[in-house]
């Protein structure tokens, strides 16, 4: 926003020849005395006023009219169509958008809410629920169509709307019909007819060559009292009466008596260039001037904004704020408790740059300016005066100034000097200046005093360096130093006596502290110590506060970072460059403005300023806070801001949708719910909050009550392809440091597509059903065919353990077995043949019990391998030798095993293995557990070896027994889950080993 300062009162305008005249006086002077005392006359406060134009949004810097509507919107007319203002962009709107020409002259807003543009070309447009209609797309404004400038609006108690224009035509519609009243005199024609309507509804026309009144029918001449000046200067109130003025003044016709309410001058009535306003609140009258804006009160208190400009019209609005519509744009004049004051060089300072700020204790401020020169304003009348250094490249910016309240001194520094001002409360000044004992060259940065002692702290670009006597001693050797005691090296930035005299001072390193002689590294501890530092100072509670260069604030208390505020917590910006400390609350600068930091610790609350934004931006460069105002050192002069001001008030930002567009179509933004039909629908959604004291607003969005909000900086959001369903927008705002405010709502529905209907999901649930039937009958068919297999594979596995049972019963087993049965009887041996007898009897029928078990357990396996062993034993004697090996862990009861299994391979290993050989033979038969899920048996024997036996054999010969077991363990492990593993493998040299892994059920 561009600047405009604007006088108030001016006491004094001379003092550029005042200042010439003083070169000449003291330049002699300058070379023998160190500073000069000049007194100079009172400087003169100037409000701000932000300006608006063009290059701001504005539609053209030519604006004619300014309303504000029913939700505070502010419309400005200019000749390129209308701007709409929400505080901190503009929306414009041209023919494009309905707008029956570019020149709008006039606005007014009815009780329907309706907001009517009166153009330059005669024609009517207004603007209902976010879309403009003209003659184009409105039937009564096509019959509206006077092709004559409308100078005057008014809508009657009744309904009836009146329109008043610059030639002999009055206009009424009664909702019906329209009737245009013609004056048949030459002499009292309807030019520029001001329409009016009193307490008792009667219709007057004022206009520049009479005034008539409405008899219901038709307009007579009346004789009256009330001449307007022009329709520019009559006003109809709420209250029915008309304000208006004259040739003496401000007027009131009310109840048929005219009051006389404020004089006004002459030379301000000749030279109106618009319209007027008159606040009831404060009895003042506001002037648009060809020169300015003038208000004036009862007494005659008359104030002028905006010298020489131009005013159109002046409004106030409903925050307070006035309004001047001019020919170089809009301009806004806060309301009182939101206004910036400057003092520049214009107003009375020696220069508008002003880099330093303190105050002494009889309420005058120093100021340190880039002119080798020192002001001293005194708050109370705004006397200024001058004191100019004698060294101009030396001293030319004062970038630091401190009061030293101890010594009643003032102590001030540029880039390569420092001096102190003695007795500043005398006559006469006292100056001491700095030096360095052998005229070397130093660069200052920042100095600090000594709060209970005269101790002088410098930092220098070389390093930190500190005085003890800084009263009687202001001076330092620069040899001398010592390391660790009065001079600390590297490159400094800032120094700080806390209140305990602790010197803290940052460099390139980081934060240090020097304390009762010794050097605290705080750097080394803490990363975030390490970045540069800008300013330091100290809250009541010991809490020092270290602003940074890049990282915000941090808050250093008892060795530990205890808070950090940044962008993130509302800071303007992370480069923080000065702080000050005033009762309790901490204000920083930072170079995109100022921000101001109230309740800590409890519940730190970052507040921005942003009314002066231009002004309080990154061109400040100090600053002092007393008890009611703050004052900002700044490259445009001294800012002065009332910010202790109890009537400061901010409502929540109100958000409004103001257009709403379907697919390029405008739709009604006054209706709540919408229907979409189905498609890539685009929908456009413009949102506004208004607010005229900040333009740092926040809006949060959302398509749905139950979902998350979204935060955005942006007005407008555009929805594509969203899905069918029902949907609520919802939108709110806030301000900074502010809570949400209300939300707008706009309901809208999304038709579903034809197969999302319910006809359609009816016949796709018939189908999926018959497919899914169709499937399962498949599926079920497949496996009961499986279940047939598996049948079938089991009784396949029957028939084969039905071989296996006589395979096993070996006809030369059975024959051996009754030859010994004979041989003991033979030779009357009858207890050895009727104990094999009896075995033989017990393996018959212990075969018969297991072969019609496809599973037993290996308790009885155990059992039914004794017995055969055993008989196989008694033919051979010591030949035959077996050891079963069984684990501990295995529960001979509870696992089983298949049936009929292990005795062929034990019979194998005897007839193949053991009888082969010479020397007697054994077998050895181990039960062991490989894990949880198998058991794992082992028949392990000395014979002659499973391949030595097949390659001695003349004859090809298969044991029958054998490849039906193996078979058999094939089939069973295709029907379990698991398989069963065999392994027959010959020893090194003789021997064979059968490993047979069954999983365990």
């Amino acid at each position: 926003m561009i600047i405009n300062l604007i006088k108030t009162e001016r006491k004094l305008s001379i003092k550029a020849t005042f200042k010439q005249s003083l070169k000449y006086t003291f330049i002699a002077f300058l070379f023998s005395t160190s500073i000069f005392y000049t007194a100079q006359q009172a400087a003169a406060q100037t409000t701000y006023l932000p300006h608006y134009t063009s290059k701001n949004g504005l539609a053209s810097n030519n604006c004619y009219f300014i309303l504000q509507d029913k939700k505070g919107f502010i419309w400005i007319a200019t000749d390129n169509g209308l701007s709409r203002f929400d505080g901190t962009n503009f929306q414009n709107f041209t023919i494009e958008d309905g707008l029956p020409d570019t020149q709008i002259l006039q606005m007014k807003e009815d009780n329907q809410g309706r907001i009517w543009f009166f153009a330059l070309n005669g024609q009517l447009s207004y603007l209902k629920d976010g879309k403009f209609y003209n003659k184009d797309n409105d039937d009564l404004l096509r019959k509206l169509s006077l092709n004559t400038v409308i100078v005057s609006f008014l809508m009657d108690k009744s309904g009836r709307i009146w329109l008043g224009t610059n030639s002999n035509i009055i206009v009424c519609y009664d909702g019906k019909t329209i009737k245009k009243y013609v004056s048949p005199n030459t002499n009292d024609k309807f030019i520029n007819a001001f329409i009016h309507e009193d307490e008792q509804g009667n219709i007057f026309a004022y206009s520049d060559q009479s005034v008539q009144k409405f008899d219901g029918k038709t307009f007579s001449l009346i004789k009256s009292q009330v001449q307007p000046l022009s329709y520019m200067t009559a006003i109809n109130t709420a209250n029915k009466s008309l304000l208006y003025l004259d040739k003496s003044g401000l007027k009131e016709f009310s109840r048929g008596k005219i009051n006389n309410l404020i004089s006004i001058p002459q030379n301000l009535i000749k030279n109106m260039s618009g319209y007027f306003y008159y606040d009831n609140k404060t009895k003042e009258v506001w002037i648009a001037n060809a020169n300015g804006a003038f208000a004036l009160d009862k007494s005659g208190k008359t104030i002028q904004y905006l010298q020489d400009i131009s005013v159109n019209q002046v409004i106030k609005d409903s925050n307070q704020n006035m309004w001047f519509a001019t020919n170089v744009g809009i301009y806004m004049l806060p309301n009182l408790n939101n206004r910036l004051s400057i003092i520049d060089a214009e107003s009375g300072l020696s220069s508008n740059v002003i880099k330093s700020i303190t105050k002494d204790g009889k309420n005058r401020l120093w100021l340190g300016t880039d002119d080798a020169v020192i002001d001293v304003l005194t708050i109370n009348n705004y006397q200024v005066s001058e004191i100019g250094l004698d060294d101009f490249k030396k001293y030319k910016t004062i970038k630091q100034l401190t009061f030293d309240s101890k010594n009643q001194s003032i102590y001030f520094s540029s880039d390569y000097g420092m001096g102190v001002f003695k007795n500043i409360y005398k006559s006469t000044g006292d100056v001491n200046y700095l030096k360095e004992a052998n005229n070397s060259m130093f660069v200052i940065k920042h100095f600090s005093l000594g709060r209970n002692n005269d101790h002088l702290a410098l930092a220098l670009s070389s390093g930190v360096v500190f005085l003890a006597d800084r009263t009687n001693n202001l001076n330092f050797n620069s040899l001398k130093y010592k390391e660790k005691e009065d001079f600390f090296k590297d490159r400094s930035y800032h120094v700080f006596y806390d209140r305990d005299d602790n010197l803290w001072f940052s460099n390139i390193n980081g934060l240090s502290q020097f304390s009762d002689g010794k050097l605290i590294k705080h750097f080394e501890k803490h990363p975030l110590l390490t970045k540069r530092i800008n300013d330091i100072q100290q809250l009541e509670d010991g809490t020092l506060i270290l602003a940074t260069d890049g990282y915000g604030l941090i808050f250093y208390k008892n060795n530990q970072i205890t808070k950090q505020i940044t962008q993130k917590d509302g800071l303007t910006n992370n480069i923080c460059t000065k702080l000050f400390i005033k009762n309790g609350e901490i204000w920083v600068l930072t170079n995109k403005g100022v921000n101001k930091i109230t309740n800590y610790p409890t519940k730190p609350s970052v507040a921005n300023f942003d009314y002066g934004k231009d002004l309080l931006s990154d061109d400040i460069n100090s600053l002092f806070i007393d008890d009611s105002t703050a004052y900002f050192a700044t490259n445009k002069g001294l800012i002065l801001f009332k910010y202790n001001n109890k009537n400061i008030s901010r409502n929540l930002p109100k958000v409004y949708v103001t257009s709403i567009m379907k697919d390029s179509e405008r739709l009604p933004i006054n209706q709540s719910n919408f229907t979409f039909e189905t498609g890539n629908n685009t929908i456009l959604f413009t949102f506004s909050a208004v607010d005229f004291t900040t333009s740092d607003i926040t809006y949060r969005y959302r398509l749905n009550e139950n979902s998350a909000w979204v935060e955005t900086r942006t007005r407008r959001l555009d929805f594509s392809s969203l899905q069918s369903g029902d949907y609520v927008f919802e939108v709110s705002a806030k301000s900074q440091n502010a809570n949400w405010g209300p939300s707008a709502k706009i309901s809208f529905t999304i038709k579903k597509h034809f197969w999302q209907s319910l006809w359609f999901l009816s016949i796709l649930i018939l189908l999926v059903a018959y497919i899914f039937y169709k499937v399962a009958v498949y599926i079920t068919r497949k496996q009961k065919d499986k279940e047939q297999e598996q049948l079938l594979v089991k009784n396949k596995v029957l028939m084969l353990e039905q071989q296996a049972l006589q395979a096993m019963m070996n006809p030369h087993f059975v024959f051996n077995v009754m030859n010994s049965i004979q041989h003991y009887i033979n030779t009357q041996n009858t207890a050895s043949a009727n104990k094999v007898l009896t075995g033989f009897a017990k393996l018959i029928r212990k075969n018969l019990e297991i072969c019609t078990k496809s599973y037993i357990s290996l308790e009885e396996e155990l059992e039914y391998l004794n017995l055969y062993l055993k008989l196989e034993k008694n033919r051979f004697g010591d030949k035959l030798k077996y050891v079963f090996s069984i684990d501990e862990e295995i529960d001979k009861e509870e696992t089983f095993i298949p049936s009929m299994l292990l005795q062929p391979y034990v019979e194998n290993a005897i007839w193949h293995g053991i009888m082969p050989k010479e020397t007697g033979g054994e077998i050895h038969i181990n039960f062991k557990l490989l894990d949880e899920h198998y058991l794992n048996i082992e028949i392990i024997d000395n014979g002659i070896g499973i391949e030595n036996s097949l390659r001695d054999k003349k004859e090809t010969h298969i044991s029958k027994g054998m490849q039906l077991t193996k078979e058999r363990l094939n089939l069973l492990g295709q029907i379990g889950a698991k398989p069963i593993h065999l392994n027959v493998t010959q020893n090194t040299t003789n021997g064979t080993t059968v490993s047979i892994s069954i999983p365990l059920k």
